[in-house]
């Protein structure tokens, strides 16, 4: 039996990648990732840097503009991050699969609290 394997690629050039922070200047990302301990925060750093170069491995939409990559470590660490334009990837947190269905709502929150905030300033 033949799997079929999705692969998403960003645009050519090296797409920006920053932290969502809240209204407070607080980063939920940093929050999840310096607990981490020092194997998995590896891991997940691989991740973030695959995306920096334009790759998106085991990368999946979890709806609301929000995607999921998951990292094969430990008890299944997931990111969750957005495209602003094709030059910035938005990370907006990070979690577990036992706790995925809240990790995601929380990130589909988060992108829609920086569009809106975003469209304030800008005008």
């Amino acid at each position: 039996m033949l799997a079929r394997v999705v692969s998403y690629m960003l645009p050519t050039s090296m797409p920006q990648t920053r932290e969502y922070e809240d209204e407070r200047g607080q980063c939920p990302f940093s929050r999840w990732f310096g607990g981490l301990e020092a194997v998995a925060a590896a891991k997940v750093r691989r991740s973030v840097a695959k995306l920096e170069a334009g790759l998106l491995p085991n990368v999946k939409r979890v709806g609301g503009g929000v995607h999921e990559a998951r990292v094969e470590y430990g008890p299944g660490y997931r990111v969750y991050f957005a495209f602003d334009g094709e030059e910035l990837v938005l990370l907006l947190g990070g979690g577990e699969k036992h706790g995925q269905s809240g990790d995601i709502a929380a990130a589909q929150a988060r992108w829609v609290d920086y569009k809106k905030r975003k469209r304030v300033q800008s005008r």
